[in-house]
């Protein structure tokens, strides 16, 4: 140790028996320093600031120390406490200055505030649970001491092509007893970790978790007058700490052990080769409106971290209440430090971003040209290998899919392929917008270099209809929410197939399931990179609610006995999934050029329709088929097969003339969804031979697969 190493932790001041000295003003938060802790918080306007501490769950502090003023550093306060039993602590501030609603100021010295930078949050130790003293101090910041052995591990760094998302909740994941694991672990990052196996053999090479930030779930929570069932804030889009997992989802979240075990199933999934994606929130915290609670941000310094009106008012580009201000340069650091966090202290891949346009606002909400924070996650070193995807839109009405700041960057949720996909199967949208979707959106992304990865491609997401709805349910179903079914997105493009919800007529029922294997067909095809919602493979259902965000029950909880009852649907995901790794010519990096250009005599696509050669791009146009030329596999970098997809939408049987092959090749049936199941899809590499080589009856709205090889 240094002479200057044993200056820094000599105490210079006491504060009833605690000795102190002046901390370190970065990093923000409470590091381990030796000998003590070094505490660190950012407030522009406070004019004083008190630490408190707590002995881990009791009700009342051990101590309040007062910062001296001589230990604030510019709008830092920074404090080494010495001797402290850190791993027995909870802490937070007292912040003192003016509170002045017009102004923006909301200080007061009565309220215990948590630590924007606090890496481990109490108070919410296991779910669903209220410490007896609630309503006196429910989110007290804790301390880590990171001694986790990764061994070797590391982010796995899959080509976005690559990748197959399958997006999920944590709890609702394994939470049903019908999940077979201990009962212990249902519910949890570990429950996660024991479905692995079933991850694998799906095929997903990534996981997209809803957020898993600290949150509470008895925010706005309420009774249901039509149940009497208690309805919580289950799907946690309501951050109350950035820098914490939540504890309620894990297994030992009652001992304080919730990072280890989140680092545990991050581990486990990169050793299957499963990349795991975050749901961020970084639009709005968990303090609401004018009404909301005080639990950090509002408390420290409101005026830096909320977009406010001139009269002090919380803009509302969320529809959740307030706006964090995320161009704010302390608050886009905040927002910086957070994920170089999650990546390097738990190896995480990637981030998802929630209303991801509202983090290019500027504090008045106007859309700026060049936002700060975008650009700087584009370009930061630490991030420089993580996947960043965007939602490209807020509750505010910015819609910015194809057209969100991306630097090169960022991917985009791509809400376009969604609809079109939705209308194609059901026979309303136009074949040629459906051929832009099939080919990774280049009307949205070519014009500005952005590869088709850039788009994110899926049919069903947690905000909606999952997949066995959209083809049950015309209309929303979602009175158990207790909003007179206001809630919730009225513009579904869904088809009931002839009965609203469930029903016992065979001839419904096979073409539900038709028409679900049509679309995961669809977009297992579809260049970009594909996104599943979980259960769909399941035929999972909500009984028609598309808004369950409320709900801790079987509405959100998946069904594992559905593993039995729909083989069928298992069997043509997983299948389809391993066929498009087999297939590098459905993973290009590039748009396609519509054109030969490695001398293979066939361009890298072609289009067709019931006659091949000759698309039908006419407005009533209910059929379409393309061939890809596997010799111009990721851009003639490899040489795969040939791959011929026939898309029939119409309501009668139609016949495709197929285009020919090279000599010495034949058509091969991956997968045809008019027939009856087992034959309506094979084992990638077992396709069997087409008898008819110049052309075949495609059922009505069916889809058809075919390999030249």
């Amino acid at each position: 140790m240094t002479i200057t190493e044993r200056i820094d932790i000599h105490p210079t001041h006491n504060y009833e028996n605690y000795k102190l000295r002046r901390g370190k003003p970065f990093p923000f938060g409470a590091t381990l320093v030796p000998g003590g802790v070094n505490f660190s918080i950012f407030s522009s306007h406070a004019t004083s600031c008190t630490l408190v501490l707590f002995k881990k769950h009791a009700e009342q502090p051990m101590v309040e120390i007062p910062f001296p003023e001589e230990f604030r550093i510019g709008n830092v306060y920074c404090m080494v406490v010495f001797d402290l039993d850190y791993e027995n602590l909870e802490y937070g501030y007292r912040m003192d200055g003016p509170n002045d609603f017009a102004a923006g100021q909301w200080f007061d010295k009565t309220k215990i505030l948590s630590d924007p930078y606090g890496k481990i949050m109490g108070g919410r130790d296991v779910w669903g649970v209220l410490p007896d003293w609630n309503d006196i101090y429910q989110h007290r910041s804790r301390i880590v001491f990171d001694d986790f052995d990764w061994e070797d591990d590391r982010p796995l760094e899959i080509e976005p092509e690559d990748q197959i998302i399958y997006e999920m909740h944590v709890r609702s994941f394994t939470r049903d007893a019908s999940s077979g694991i201990k009962e212990k672990h249902q519910g949890t990052f570990a429950g996660i970790r024991d479905k692995i196996p079933y991850l694998k053999e799906l095929g997903v090479n990534a996981i997209e978790l809803m957020p898993i930030f600290e949150f509470d779930e008895f925010e706005n929570s309420r009774i249901n007058p039509e149940t009497g069932e208690m309805l919580l804030n289950y799907w946690g889009y309501s951050t109350v700490d950035f820098f914490a997992p939540k504890a309620g989802y894990a297994a030992t979240g009652k001992l304080g052990m919730q990072a280890d075990e989140l680092k545990a199933l991050v581990k486990e999934l990169h050793k299957n080769g499963i990349e795991i994606i975050l749901d961020v929130v970084f639009n709005h915290t968990a303090e609401g409106n004018e009404q909301g609670p005080t639990i950090s941000f509002r408390g420290i310094d409101n005026k830096t971290y909320y977009m406010l009106t001139p009269e002090g008012y919380y803009f509302n580009f969320s529809g959740c209440g307030n706006t964090l201000n995320c161009n704010n340069p302390i608050v886009r650091n905040l927002v910086l430090d957070c994920l170089r966090y999650w990546a390097e202290e738990y190896h995480i891949d990637g981030f998802r971003f929630d209303l991801a346009s509202i983090l290019g606002r500027d504090p008045w909400g106007f859309p700026l040209a060049n936002p700060p924070l975008l650009e700087s996650l584009a370009f930061d070193p630490i991030l420089a290998k993580c996947k960043l995807i965007a939602e490209a839109w807020d509750a505010g009405g910015l819609y910015q899919v194809g057209s969100f700041p991306a630097y090169g960057r960022w991917a985009e949720w791509n809400g376009k392929y969604r609809d079109t996909l939705r209308k194609f199967i059901k026979g309303d949208a136009t074949v040629g917008e459906m051929a832009q979707r099939l080919q990774g959106s280049p009307d949205l992304y070519a014009w500005e270099g952005r590869a088709p990865a850039t788009s994110i491609n899926f049919i069903t997401a947690h905000d909606g209809f999952t997949l066995m709805d959209l083809v049950s349910y015309n209309g929303k179903h979602n009175q158990a929410n207790g909003e007179n079914n206001n809630d919730g997105d009225n513009s579904n493009e869904s088809w009931n197939c002839g009965w609203e919800g469930v029903t016992d007529d065979p001839a419904i029922n096979a073409l539900r399931r038709r028409q679900i294997k049509n679309a995961v067909a669809m977009l297992m095809v579809s260049q970009g990179v594909p996104m599943i919602l979980m259960g769909d493979e399941l035929g999972r259902t909500k009984h028609g609610n598309n808004n369950t965000y409320c709900h801790d029950n079987q509405l959100n909880w998946l069904d594992w006995q559905l593993l039995e009852t729909n083989v069928d649907l298992f069997r043509f995901f997983k299948h389809c999934i391993a066929f498009r790794k087999a297939h590098p010519v459905l993973r290009n990096r590039q748009h396609f050029q519509n054109q030969d250009y490695v001398g293979s005599g066939y361009a890298d696509i072609t289009w067709h329709g019931t006659k091949a050669w000759n698309a039908d791009w006419s407005p009533d146009s209910r059929s379409l088929a393309f061939m890809l030329c596997g010799k111009h596999a990721r851009q003639g970098t490899f040489t795969d097969n040939y791959i011929y997809v026939a898309m029939n939408v119409h309501w009668q049987a139609n016949w495709f003339e197929l285009p020919g092959l090279p000599t010495g090749m034949n058509w091969h049936v991956f997968a045809n969804t008019g027939v009856p199941s087992p034959a309506d899809i094979w084992q990638p590499g077992t396709e069997p031979q087409l008898e008819n080589q110049t052309g075949m009856l495609l059922g009505d709205r069916s889809v058809a697969i075919l390999v030249g090889k």
